[in-house]
């Protein structure tokens, strides 16, 4: 990707992971070159509002195709999507924004010549009976709709790429975890919440058990693992929209106690529920071996330093 030719569209910019995507997208290429979108607005006064910013349900394709052919769009960032909570509360609605919205844009993809399209996956795809390290390549049996939808975006992506030779590119991304922008319904929800709790010197209630043990990423290491991707050399992929990319494991009760180094009389309250069936759906960690070798993947951040960096920022930004 170069300065001179890249023309991004980000959906779903206002999300949890959207919203600083597009802030270091914008950096690396300049502002006049990434375009964000999503069904709100950004706040007024937010970095993200010195961007150039469009209304789009990227369910629509006609409106979808206008913003690409309005900002002569190269490359697509799609990250518009229901997560795996919210999925099961309204499994159609999910169905229909994370697949429709990914067709739409893959076809886009086709229609245009775009570069690329990059659409994140998850460990969502996984169910029952994984083996406890996920390998890159293995049977897929979720137990969400989101996981579901995951799974069938993996496949779509490997199908346009056959068929039409789309550049489409995604990795499985694990629980992720920002001082900058809350979560939005997703099943790992807890090791973001745990720390705001910690920093107001509040009880956390977990919804988990403390043996609860799932891959989790710095949002740093998973800006990294989406720019890495996309920048790397096609003819050293070889695989599309699921590359495993790892960075850290932990139980809860490891966070809990690592977050005790800052604040000793920090307590957490497990009080597990639905969302716990979920989560042992889920690997403890996963192989990533093949983002390793194909596009040299490697994380910055384990807990112990990602624990340091998260109450820092939020000490700046909460007290």
């Amino acid at each position: 990707m170069t300065k001179e030719t890249k023309k991004i569209l980000v959906t779903g910019a206002c999300g949890q992971i959207g919203s600083e995507l597009a802030l270091k997208l914008s950096e690396l290429y300049g502002k006049n070159n990434v375009v964000i979108s999503d069904v709100a607005e950004p706040k007024p006064g937010s970095a993200l509002a010195d961007l150039t910013f469009e209304y789009l349900d990227v369910t629509d394709f006609a409106t979808f195709e206008s913003v690409v052919r309005k900002h002569n769009i190269d490359t697509i960032v799609h990250l518009a999507a229901i997560l795996s909570v919210v999925g099961e509360q309204n499994p159609q609605k999910c169905w229909n924004i994370n697949i429709s919205g990914t067709l739409n844009a893959f076809n886009l993809g086709v229609k245009y010549e775009l570069s690329k399209v990059f659409v994140p996956s998850s460990i969502a795809v996984w169910g029952k009976g994984v083996p406890k390290i996920a390998p890159q390549d293995g049977i897929l049996k979720p137990t969400t709709m989101y996981g579901v939808t995951k799974v069938t975006i993996e496949l779509l992506g490997d199908y346009y790429f056959r068929k039409f030779g789309l550049d489409c590119r995604g990795v499985r991304y694990p629980g992720i975890i920002s001082a900058e922008t809350l979560p939005g319904g997703g099943t790992t929800d807890y090791a973001v919440e745990i720390f705001y709790s910690a920093v107001k010197g509040e009880d956390y209630v977990c919804f988990v058990r403390e043996d609860t043990r799932l891959p989790m990423m710095y949002m740093p290491d998973c800006i990294k693992a989406a720019i890495d991707l996309i920048n790397a050399p096609k003819e050293k992929l070889t695989h599309h929209c699921d590359y495993n990319v790892g960075s850290m494991s932990f139980d809860v009760a490891s966070l809990a106690k690592e977050i005790q180094k800052y604040y000793p009389n920090f307590k957490v309250i497990y009080k597990p529920d639905f969302r716990q069936e979920i989560a042992d759906s889920w690997p403890d960690d996963v192989d990533d071996s093949a983002a390793r070798n194909d596009w040299g993947w490697k994380p910055e951040f384990d807990l112990e330093r990602m624990v340091k960096d998260m109450i820092e920022k939020l000490k700046a930004k909460l007290l």
